[in-house]
């Protein structure tokens, strides 16, 4: 994913959620809706999270010192979880402890009747205008670098965590527009508060279910995940490639950060090559990955003459014998 792309996407969103932040708090004023409250914490919750995310990329950037000699890369996967862990307690838990509390009011008090409703609908209407531009946007800017990967294919492998997490913060807001829009009409309609209640306990489930989704996938990345099985074939591929490699006796993968990925490969030479054949060797096959990943910045060989089992999976616990 290209960095200008994810910043207009975050800022196409940022810019967005300021301006409905702020139209949704003046219709909660006028009429006391509690989904419009809990559209206008959701929005405060989004800008900020969109703020995190540019301050995770901005981070990332700062030079590798002798305590981070990988660099600061992972700080994007950190602030990405930091949203995720905003748009839970911010907003979901919010929303739906608001939720309760309107239709307890709501029971409490049948006959109360929402003041100025056509508020509510004029700003639910131009937030919805808004959020579908930002939408679009983040779909225009993932489209660049999604190829033939499904939506869900792209935000769960994907390894830049900024444009997962706006497309999936513009689909919940846009969902949760329209939650709060039927909230509201079935309140006006139906002269029962507890509808609009009933809407915002719905918005919060919705978000607590996309903060589980991103807290999942970014917290895999903040762990550290590895090449995608069909990169690494291809790496492996490259290596073997080289005159001087006969095979590949195992290899690991990590990236280290969106456009950073450490490979540490075993690989086995000929017994008839010099030093100086094995270092040629080494150099073109490191070439020959770069080529093919310019974010491969990391890439450790080891040479060996050893008669090990090509691509040795990773290590396993071994199982307990039976008792006899």
């Amino acid at each position: 994913m290209s960095a200008e792309g994810g910043t207009k996407a975050i800022l196409a969103a940022l810019a967005a959620n300021l301006g409905i932040a702020t139209a949704k708090f003046v219709a909660f004023g006028f009429t006391g809706s509690s989904s419009m409250l809990a559209e206008g914490i959701h929005s405060v919750a989004d800008s900020g999270n969109q703020a995190l995310l540019l301050v995770g990329r901005k981070r990332s950037e700062r030079r590798r010192t002798r305590k981070h000699p990988f660099g600061y890369g992972r700080e994007r996967y950190f602030y990405a979880f930091v949203v995720a862990v905003v748009l839970f307690t911010v907003g979901a838990v919010f929303s739906l402890y608001e939720g309760y509390h309107k239709i307890h009011e709501a029971t409490a008090h049948p006959h109360a009747k929402m003041d100025s409703p056509a508020w509510a609908f004029g700003v639910l209407i131009i937030a919805i205008i808004l959020e579908t531009f930002s939408f679009r946007t983040a779909i225009k800017e993932s489209n660049l670098v999604r190829g033939d990967k499904s939506w869900w294919q792209f935000i769960r492998r994907a390894k830049a965590p900024e444009l997962p997490v706006v497309l999936l913060e513009d689909l919940g807001a846009l969902v949760g527009l329209i939650l709060a829009l039927a909230g509201v009409t079935m309140a006006v309609v139906t002269g029962d508060l507890v509808w609009d209640g009933v809407g915002t306990v719905c918005i919060g489930v919705l978000l607590a279910a996309i903060a589980i989704i991103l807290a999942i996938e970014t917290k895999s990345l903040l762990i550290g995940e590895g090449a995608d099985p069909e990169q690494e074939e291809r790496i492996i591929a490259a290596l073997e490639s080289v005159e001087q490699v006969e095979r590949v006796m195992h290899i690991r993968t990590q990236y280290v950060g969106p456009e950073e990925m450490l490979i540490a490969a075993k690989i086995a030479v000929r017994h008839d090559h010099t030093a100086a054949d094995v270092a040629r060797g080494i150099d073109a096959a490191e070439g020959r990955i770069r080529a093919d990943f310019p974010e491969a910045t990391l890439i450790y060989l080891e040479p060996a003459l050893g008669d090990a089992d090509v691509h040795t999976p990773p290590a396993t616990k071994p199982e307990a014998p039976a008792s006899s």
